[in-house]
């Protein structure tokens, strides 16, 4: 890429999949035909409450519920849910497959479909690592920008949970191998 392309492209688009200007951006954004990774834009609504045992009860729920419903078309090697508070990351849920194909077909199967009664759009994007897009002052509880900070601030499950899920992945694939 030539220095003129890369001084023309939106560098938060393409560290974190999102802007915070939208399509009225002045720099680039060129969406991919095709990806591994999907992005459901807006996906997750914390719910309000001031108990932390229920919020995490409440991830954890919802973690597992998308996690297990993405995981039918294929390896899901990711799931990152942002919990900013700005409009461009809100609620954002990423899913990582190993293969195109399984995001093509997560992708067909969730756009026909409604959660939380809200309908769901999804889109492809072109990050596929997220070490880049993540506030690692988020993960120290020390981001000054707080819930406005335009790097995701990633809520996470429960470890035991995500072993759990990690693991029931791996024993269905294994026993469609034999």
């Amino acid at each position: 890429m030539s220095n003129y392309e890369d001084r023309d492209k939106c560098h938060f688009y393409y560290k974190i999949g999102a802007c915070r200007h939208g399509d009225r951006c002045s720099k680039k954004h060129i969406r991919p035909s095709i990806s591994p990774t999907l992005l459901v834009p807006n996906m997750y609504w914390k719910p309000s409450s001031d108990d932390s045992q229920t919020l995490q009860t409440d991830f954890d729920a919802f973690f597992e519920d998308v996690y297990m419903e993405a995981a039918r078309f294929g390896e899901l090697q990711a799931m990152v849910v942002c919990e900013n508070k700005n409009d461009h990351l809100n609620g954002n849920v990423y899913l990582k497959f190993a293969l195109p194909k399984d995001a093509q077909a997560a992708k067909d199967s969730f756009n026909t479909r409604w959660y939380n009664e809200r309908p769901l759009y999804c889109e492809y994007s072109h990050v596929t690592d997220f070490r880049e897009a993540v506030c690692r002052k988020h993960d120290m509880q020390s981001c000054e920008r707080g819930d406005e900070c335009n790097f995701m601030h990633v809520q996470r499950p429960s470890p035991r949970i995500l072993t759990d899920l990690e693991r029931a992945q791996w024993r269905e694939r294994s026993s469609k191998g034999k």
